[in-house]
């Protein structure tokens, strides 16, 4: 089948780095220079050593399996918000301009503090709604975030220390992050569809940094330098980790944001869960800041919250519908 097809080639031309010397600080250097050096190409990193249970994966995953094989007027209780929370319907996002929209499903959620408050302080922040349906989704929901949010962190202080920056540069405003995660579902997709339809198209990510499980279905095709497109198959014990457009943005593109996308042809339904980092809305994406005062920047100033209301305008359609504005107030139902 020639469909969407993409080169097996050897594991090693995606890097794999165990990132456990950074996490506890035996080995930083190293790891800091390694996660440079795969930013720079292909943008894409497979992670070893990240300290998330297995367990928590397992238990994670079940629930939200058990979410999407629900009935769809069992999810439209939790359809997603203007604040981009909830439920995203198959054909809710496309990633480019004239693209068909994709065939996944979507379940989104960001930082809630410890009396399941969110703040309202930007467009894309704002109740989560989680399924009266699935009651155990929302404490492993919220485990996973806070799990996979500390990976991130771990990796963007490893980021900063491979640009000779101070460790926690990237994070000097990350109290009440931007970060979304999601459990994204993704039906099998028959050749039939069309050449030019996906489970997810052709995109680089959106945000800083995109911290990925996924389950041993395959379907990633990340598309390297030369133009090519190739399989990033899942390997046990790992997560993906790559390079988002503001990271590349506030780097210079010194860090690559990678095009990828998804196309499942395995006969089984597949799963993956989703961090999307990001930090606080008002962090000032400047690369003076990381290059100095007299670096001539590729790019003007903008703020992470002014970056990503652009960009989910143009790729979520739901957003502009005016029927969605109770939601994004919290005044619909929202679950739990």
């Amino acid at each position: 089948m020639n469909y969407a097809s993409a080169d097996i080639v050897p594991i090693n031309r995606i890097p794999v780095v165990d990132i456990s010397g950074l996490r506890d600080g035996t080995d930083s250097a190293a790891v800091a220079k390694a996660l440079i050096a795969a930013s720079q190409n292909p943008g894409f990193i497979y992670v070893r050593g990240h300290g998330i249970p297995d367990d928590l994966i397992d238990a994670a995953r079940a629930a939200a399996f058990r979410f999407f094989r629900q009935d769809e007027t069992a999810k439209e209780a939790v359809r997603v918000s203007k604040s981009h929370r909830g439920w995203l319907s198959q054909g809710g996002a496309k990633m480019q301009d004239g693209a068909k929209p994709d065939l996944k499903e979507s379940f989104i959620w960001g930082f809630e503090d410890q009396a399941g408050e969110t703040p309202l302080d930007h467009e894309l922040r704002g109740p989560n709604r989680w399924p009266d349906s699935v009651p155990e989704l929302h404490g492993l929901a919220m485990r996973y975030f806070e799990e996979a949010h500390t990976v991130a962190r771990d990796l963007m202080r490893g980021f900063a220390k491979g640009l000779g920056l101070s460790e926690e540069f990237f994070l000097k405003s990350c109290d009440v992050p931007l970060s979304r995660a999601s459990f994204v579902w993704y039906p099998q997709q028959d050749a039939s569809l069309g050449e030019d339809q996906f489970g997810v198209g052709p995109h680089t990510d959106f945000g800083v940094l995109t911290v990925l499980c996924q389950d041993d279905v395959g379907g990633l095709q990340v598309q390297d330098v030369s133009g090519a497109w190739i399989e990033a198959p899942p390997i046990e014990g790992t997560l993906v980790v790559n390079v988002g457009d503001l990271l590349a943005r506030w780097t210079n593109n010194l860090c690559k944001s990678t095009p990828h996308r998804v196309v499942n042809r395995s006969n089984r339904e597949r799963l993956s869960l989703v961090l999307a980092f990001d930090p606080d809305p008002q962090t000032m994406i400047d690369q003076r800041a990381v290059f100095g005062p007299d670096h001539e920047p590729s790019a003007e100033p903008i703020t992470c919250g002014d970056y990503l209301s652009w960009r989910f305008a143009k790729a979520f359609d739901y957003r502009n519908r005016e029927s969605d504005q109770k939601s994004d107030r919290g005044d619909g139902k929202t679950g739990d």
